[in-house]
């Protein structure tokens, strides 16, 4: 199973003064970031980049495989320097956001075996499991019994 930026080949990129910015605060991300706040970022940092430039050179970094893209549960894209360079997958936490990358060969089986069932060819796939990690959910059950105890609870006259 191929990414995206193998199957599709790219015109050449041109590497600006803003495109070398932009790299250089995703460089500067642990965790995943806005486009918004990553321009944010930028302004404080002293560079001079606009928000559509931001938002051109983080999506031509997507399709180019540098950078991660998931969705926030607002639907707003996100983005992270890749820390795979390989086609991977992401456990997300829905709290804090915290991220681990996974390689799944038995998906990759898995797609590749259904896309052949079906007569699809040059199939991509993105696979993101969503969930609480052990921190949040070690926070979760104190939080989640207190919305319990509404009328709705069992026993509730």
């Amino acid at each position: 199973m191929s990414t995206p930026s193998a199957q599709q080949p790219h015109a050449a990129v041109r590497v600006t003064r803003q495109r070398r910015a932009v790299q250089a605060a995703m460089s500067a991300q642990s965790d995943f970031i806005s486009t918004q706040d990553l321009h944010a970022a930028l302004r404080e940092s002293g560079e001079s980049v606009s928000l559509p430039t931001t938002y051109r050179i983080l999506q031509s970094m997507a399709e180019a495989g540098e950078v991660d893209v998931l969705r926030s549960e607002d639907g707003e894209s996100i983005y992270r320097q890749c820390a795979a360079e390989q086609h991977h997958h992401h456990l997300v936490c829905r709290r804090c956001g915290a991220t681990v990358e996974l390689q799944a060969p038995e998906i990759e089986r898995w797609t590749s075996q259904t896309a052949q069932d079906h007569g699809f060819t040059q199939v991509d796939h993105t696979v993101e499991i969503v969930g609480l990690c052990a921190r949040c959910s070690a926070q979760a059950p104190a939080e989640d019994s207190s919305d319990d105890e509404g009328d709705d609870a069992p026993g509730a006259a």
